[in-house]
C-alpha cells in the first residue's frame, strides 16, 4: 500500500493506519509461519517447564486476541463475548509465571551476612569503668 496510489474507497486521513495495519498483519503472518515451521513437541522438548508453559500462554494469548479482532470486525462486541474472560483468565496465569520468574531472580538472603551487617552497623555505647566502681567499695572497707 505504501507505494500503491490513495484508494478512494476510504477516506485520506485513514490511509496511513490502514498502512500501519496491514504492515502489522503482515509481521503476524510471518511469525505465524516461522512458528508452524517447526513442530510444537521438537520446540517444547527444548525448553524447561516454565518456558513451556510461556509458550502456551502466549499462544493462547494470541489466539484469542485475534479471535478478538475477528469479532470486532464483524460487527460483534467483544467485550460482551466470552472471549473477554478467557482473555481475562490467560491473563491471570500470565502473571503467576511472571511472578514465578521474578520469584527465581530474587537475591537470596544471607542470614548470617545480614546479621553481621546489622551488629557492626549499630552503635554501642562503650562500657563504664566498671574497675573504679569495684575499687571504691574495696577501700572503704
Amino acid at each position: 500500500m505504501a507505494g500503491e496510489e490513495i484508494n478512494e474507497d476510504y477516506p485520506v486521513e485513514i490511509h496511513e493506519y490502514l498502512s500501519a495495519f496491514e504492515n502489522s498483519i503482515g509481521a503476524v503472518d510471518e511469525m505465524l509461519k516461522t512458528m508452524m515451521s517447526v513442530s510444537r513437541n521438537e520446540l517444547l522438548q527444548k525448553l524447561d517447564p516454565l518456558e513451556q508453559a510461556k509458550v502456551d500462554l502466549v499462544s493462547a494469548y494470541t489466539l484469542n486476541s485475534m479471535f478478538w479482532v475477528y469479532l470486532a470486525t464483524q460487527g460483534v462486541n467483544p467485550k460482551e463475548h466470552p472471549v473477554k474472560q478467557e482473555l481475562e483468565r490467560i491473563r491471570v496465569y500470565m502473571n503467576r509465571v511472571k511472578e514465578i520468574t521474578d520469584k527465581k531472580k530474587a537475591g537470596k538472603l544471607d542470614r548470617g551476612a545480614a546479621s553481621r551487617f546489622v551488629k557492626n552497623a549499630l552503635w554501642e555505647p562503650k562500657p563504664r569503668n566498671t574497675s573504679k566502681v569495684a575499687n571504691k567499695g574495696k577501700n572503704k572497707s
